[in-house]
C-alpha cells in the first residue's frame, strides 16, 4: 500500500462518517416533518390518517431506492391531495388504489421512454399558476375541519366552500381556537427552536390542550400501532373498470411526474452531489405508486418542501431517504396511540399555514412587473385549477403559453433594416422605396406570412421583399409552408422574393422540398448587397463582373 494511500484513509473514513451522519441527520429531521403533514395530507384526501402514514413509509423508501434523485423525499403532497379528493369521493378508496396502481405503470412508461426532460419545457408562469391555485384549494378546503364542522365533503371548490360558509353558525369555537394555536405556534416556534418544526409542535401543544381539558372536537381516531403490510387489490382483473379509471390515472400520472421532477430540480440546485436522472426519477416513483396500494396507501410524489428540509440538513445520498421511511415506521409503531387523539382542527392548521406558504408569492410580484401575457397564463392556470382540475390546468396553460410563444417569435424573428445599412452608396431614392430588407434570427414561423400580406397590402409600392436568413439555422415543415405562402401572396401582389445568405442545410432542405425550384435560384444570393446589385446593376460599386458571376453559380447549381 502507498503512503498517500495511507495518509489519505483518514480523510476517506471522516468524509464517509460525515455524509452518514448527514444522512442519519437529514432523514430524522424530514420523517419528523413528514409526520403530521402525512396525517393532514391523507385526511385532505379524503381517506383515512394511517394511509398517509403507509405510503409516506413505503413510497418513501421505494423512491429513494429506485428513483433518480440522491435526496428525493416521496410522501403524499398536497397538489396530490387536491385531485385524490375528487377522485375518493366518486371512485372509493378501493377504486383509488387501482388508479394509483395504473398511474405507476404510465410513470414507468414515461421514463422508459425517457420523456422525463420533458418538464424543462412547462413554462413558469404555468407552473406557478396551478402552484397557486393548489394553494387556494388545499387552504378552502380544510375551511370545515378549522370551524370543526361535521357536514359531507364536497368533490367541487366552489359548492365546498359554500357548504362551509352556510353552516358557520355551527361552528366549534373549541376547534376554531385550537387551530389558532397550531397556526401560531407554527409561525412563530422557529423562533425559538429551529430544531423541532413548529408544525410538530402545535401539533403537540393543540393534542395535549384537547385531552387535558376534555374538549369535544372531532380527532383523526385510531391508527393501527403495526407496520403497512400487503394485501390483495380487489377487482384489480376487471377490464371494464380499469377503462373507467384510465382517466384518473393519466391525471394522478402527470401530476406526479411533474411535481416529482421539479422537486428534483429544487434538490439539484442546492446540493453539489451528482444530478438528478429524470428518467430514472420516474421509474422510481412509477415503482413506488405500483406497490403502495398493495399495503394500503395512496399515490405520492416528490415533495419539495420535504426534500429541502432534507437537503439541509446535511442529506448527501438516497440513504436519507431511507431513513426518512425508517424513522416514520417506528414512529407508528412508539406513538399511534398518542396519535389516535389528534384534533382534525389541528391538522387543519397545519395545511391552512402549508397553503399559504405555498403561493408563489415572488412570483406573483415578478409576473406582475415583467410582460402582461406571463401574468395572464398564470392567472388563467390558476383560476381554472380552482374551478376544475389541476391537469386540465397545466393543459390550458400550455395551450395559452405555446399561443403567446408562438406570437412573440413571429414579432421577434423579423427585423426591420434600415435603408441606411443596406443600400450601396448612390442608390436611387425611387429604388430604396420599391426595396424592402427584413432579417430573420431563428427559425421560421408560420406567423410571420400573415405579417408580410399585411406588410404589402399596406405598401404596395414595396416590389422587392429581401429575406436575411443568415441567422436561421434550420427550418421545419412549420416554416417551410410559411416561405411558400410568402411567396405566393408576394407574388400576387407582384413583389419580388429574394432570400440572402442561406445556411447550407436550409438550403437542402428548401431543394429536396422542391421550393427552392419555385422560388427560383436566380431569387437566392449570398449577401444583401448581391441581391440589390442584381436588381439594379447601374448602381455604384456594383459592377457586370459581379453580375455575371451570379448567373453563372445560379446555372452550376440548376445543374447539379
Amino acid at each position: 500500500m502507498a503512503i498517500s494511500d495511507i495518509l489519505q484513509k483518514p480523510q476517506r473514513l471522516g468524509s464517509l462518517f460525515s455524509g452518514l451522519r448527514g444522512d442519519l441527520t437529514g432523514g430524522l429531521t424530514a420523517a419528523v416533518v413528514a409526520l403530521p403533514l402525512a396525517l393532514a395530507f391523507a385526511v385532505a384526501s379524503g381517506v383515512e390518517p394511517k394511509a398517509g402514514l403507509y405510503t409516506a413509509i413505503v413510497a418513501g423508501i421505494v423512491a429513494a431506492i429506485f428513483g433518480g434523485s440522491s435526496v428525493q423525499i416521496t410522501g403524499p403532497t398536497g397538489s396530490m391531495a387536491v385531485i385524490l379528493v375528487a377522485i375518493v369521493g366518486k371512485y372509493g378508496i378501493e377504486k383509488v388504489w387501482i388508479a394509483g396502481v395504473m398511474a405507476g405503470i404510465i410513470q414507468i412508461a414515461l421514463g422508459v421512454a425517457k420523456l422525463g426532460q420533458l418538464v424543462k419545457f412547462i413554462p413558469y408562469p404555468v407552473t406557478a399558476g396551478f402552484t397557486n391555485g393548489t394553494a387556494v384549494i388545499i387552504f378552502c378546503g380544510q375551511l370545515n375541519n378549522f370551524f370543526g364542522l361535521q357536514v359531507p365533503r364536497s368533490e367541487h371548490f366552489l359548492p365546498g366552500v359554500w357548504q362551509s360558509v352556510s353552516h358557520i353558525e355551527a361552528l366549534n369555537w373549541a376547534a376554531v381556537g385550537l387551530a389558532m394555536v397550531v397556526i401560531v405556534t407554527t409561525v412563530l416556534w422557529p423562533r425559538i427552536n429551529t430544531i423541532i418544526p413548529g408544525s410538530l409542535m402545535g401539533l403537540v401543544l393543540a393534542t395535549a390542550i384537547a385531552a387535558y381539558f376534555h374538549l369535544a372536537v372531532p380527532t383523526i381516531g385510531s391508527i393501527p400501532q403495526s407496520l403497512p403490510m400487503p394485501h390483495g387489490i380487489p377487482h384489480w382483473n376487471n377490464f371494464r373498470l380499469i377503462r373507467e379509471l384510465i382517466n384518473p390515472a393519466l391525471a394522478l400520472a402527470a401530476l406526479g411526474s411533474i411535481e416529482s421532477l421539479l422537486s428534483a430540480v429544487v434538490g439539484d440546485g442546492m446540493t453539489v452531489s451528482e444530478k438528478h436522472n429524470s428518467d430514472r426519477e420516474l421509474i422510481g416513483q412509477g415503482l413506488a405508486n405500483i406497490i403502495v396500494p398493495f399495503f394500503g396507501g395512496i399515490p405520492a410524489t416528490g415533495a419539495i418542501a420535504r426534500t429541502v428540509i432534507n437537503v439541509r440538513s446535511g442529506a448527501k445520498t438516497r440513504l436519507s431517504g431511507v431513513i426518512h421511511g425508517v424513522a416514520l415506521a417506528i414512529f407508528i409503531l412508539t406513538l399511534a396511540p398518542l396519535a389516535a387523539q389528534i384534533p382534525l382542527a389541528a391538522l387543519a392548521g397545519i395545511l391552512m399555514v402549508v397553503s399559504v406558504r405555498m403561493i408563489e408569492w415572488k412570483a406573483i410580484g415578478l409576473l406582475i412587473h415583467a410582460t402582461y401575457s406571463d401574468f395572464a397564463v398564470m392567472i388563467l392556470t390558476w383560476l381554472v385549477t380552482i374551478l376544475f382540475d389541476l391537469v386540465l390546468a397545466v393543459e390550458v396553460g400550455l395551450i395559452a403559453a405555446g399561443a403567446l410563444f408562438i406570437k412573440q417569435m413571429s414579432d421577434l424573428s423579423l427585423v426591420k433594416i434600415p435603408e441606411t445599412e443596406v443600400f450601396p452608396p448612390g442608390t436611387p431614392l425611387e429604388l430604396g422605396r420599391e426595396i424592402a430588407v427584413y432579417r430573420v434570427d431563428g427559425p421560421v414561423f408560420f406567423g410571420a406570412a400573415e405579417r408580410f400580406v399585411t406588410f404589402v397590402r399596406h405598401q404596395p409600392e414595396v416590389k422587392y421583399l429581401i429575406l436575411r436568413l443568415r441567422f436561421v439555422p434550420n427550418m421545419d415543415t412549420t416554416g417551410l409552408v410559411a416561405l411558400e405562402d410568402i411567396y405566393h401572396d408576394l407574388e400576387r401582389h407582384n413583389c419580388r422574393l429574394i432570400l440572402t445568405g442561406l445556411q447550407p442545410e436550409v438550403k437542402q432542405l428548401l431543394k429536396r422540398s422542391g421550393l427552392l425550384k419555385i422560388i427560383g435560384l436566380s431569387n437566392c444570393f449570398e449577401t444583401t448587397t448581391d441581391a440589390i446589385c442584381s436588381i439594379s446593376p447601374q448602381i455604384e460599386g456594383c459592377s457586370q463582373p459581379i453580375a455575371a458571376e451570379l448567373k453563372t453559380k445560379e446555372l452550376m447549381e440548376l445543374n447539379e
